[in-house]
This record gives structure tokens, C-alpha cells and sequence, in this order.
């Protein structure tokens, strides 16, 4: 009896030294696993940015933008190209998620971020703005982003921003688009005679010829 007794207390040792073994191979693989999805979604975003390189520098906020229309802290969650939410860009710092502060003035909405690059975005590149509720991998109820649509370079970016108080989100589409549909002056920022004053200087030429 106590040779047999002996016999089970060692195999049951056996056991759990075979159980262990058999965990820790599974945790390493894991791991390696792991390790080789991080690898592959690096370097991913590292030819992504790649592909992004004429992407040019980011507008820097004027020294005196003018008083603040409206102010904002919240989250920003990324930017895709106008349009398409999952083709994220990740040049020029746009791709990495973080606190932000948005202040918006007749200049234009400056973004301040806490541990990435800063940007500023010029009154007359501000193109739309709008409710949605995913962009670039992160989802949110319907209407828990707001955002941005807006030019740089030769491309078109929807920024997507989540204000501590969501429900605050309207009030921005609505001065956005105020400002993205501000005068044509504004946007293109360059001197364009009004078609009135030509229509009027053709009627007063016409009327000098016909004295």
C-alpha cells in the first residue's frame, strides 16, 4: 500500500511539473505573438508615414489671433484623409491621439496638445465641419465626435476632436461652418475686385462713349 501511495504522489508531481512547463511555452508564444503584432503595426505606420512625406509643415498660430469665439478641452483622436475614415495620416505629428485645447478665433482654430506638436489651422483652410462618430480606429456613439474638415497642402484632412462636454459638439459645427463660409476674400486670401464695381465701371464707360 504505502509503495503505491508512493507511486501516485509521484506522478501526480509529474503532472503539475508537465502542467507548468506546458503554461509557460503557451505564455511565451503569446508574447511573441504579441511582440510581432506591435513589430508589423510600427513598422505599417512607419511606411504610412512614408507615403505622407510631402505633406507639408503645419501652420503655426499667428502671434495675436484675435479674441477667442469659443474654447474647447477635450480629446484629439486623429485625422484621415476628407472623406475616408479609416485612411489615417500619420505625418507632420497628426497621428498621434492626445489631450488637446481648441481655441477658435477669427484667425482661425488653434489646437494645443500636451506631449505632441501643436498646430493651427487658418480661417480661410477651414472647409466643413460636422457630427460623426468614428475616425482612424476609434468608434463613439453617434455624434460623440466633432469634426473638422479642413486644407492643407493639396489635400483635404477630417480632424476629429471629442470635447469633455459633448454636449457642446453643436455649437462648434455651428461656428465652424460660419467661419468655412465666411467672404471668398477670406479664403483665398488674395485681392479680387467685387463684380459689382466692374458691372458698374462698364456702365460708366458706356455712358461717356455715348456723350
Amino acid at each position: 500500500m504505502t509503495s503505491e501511495l508512493l507511486y501516485l504522489a509521484a506522478e501526480r508531481k509529474s503532472a503539475e511539473v508537465t502542467d507548468w512547463a506546458a503554461r509557460i511555452g503557451w505564455v511565451v508564444g503569446l508574447l511573441l505573438v504579441i511582440a510581432l503584432v506591435y513589430w508589423l503595426m510600427r513598422e505599417g505606420w512607419k511606411w504610412r508615414g512614408t507615403l505622407q512625406g510631402d505633406l507639408p509643415e503645419l501652420p503655426a498660430a499667428p502671434d495675436d489671433p484675435g479674441p477667442a469665439r469659443r474654447t474647447l478641452a477635450g480629446r484629439y483622436h486623429g485625422s484621415t484623409t476628407a472623406g475616408q475614415w479609416l485612411d489615417r495620416i500619420v505625418a507632420q505629428g497628426l497621428g498621434t491621439r492626445s489631450r488637446a485645447e481648441l481655441t477658435l478665433t477669427d484667425a482661425g482654430l488653434k489646437v494645443v496638445r500636451p506631449g505632441a506638436r501643436d498646430f493651427f489651422v487658418p480661417a480661410g483652410r477651414i472647409r466643413d465641419a460636422r457630427l460623426d462618430k468614428g475616425i482612424a480606429g476609434k468608434v463613439l456613439p453617434e455624434g460623440g465626435l466633432l469634426i473638422l474638415t479642413w486644407e492643407h497642402g493639396d489635400r483635404l484632412i477630417d480632424s476629429g476632436f471629442r470635447s469633455d462636454r459633448a454636449d457642446e459638439h453643436a455649437d462648434w459645427v455651428r461656428d465652424l461652418k460660419a467661419l468655412a463660409d465666411g467672404p471668398v476674400l477670406a479664403r483665398t486670401g488674395s485681392a479680387t475686385t467685387p463684380h459689382t464695381s466692374s458691372t458698374s465701371s462698364t456702365s460708366s464707360t458706356e455712358t461717356e462713349g455715348a456723350r
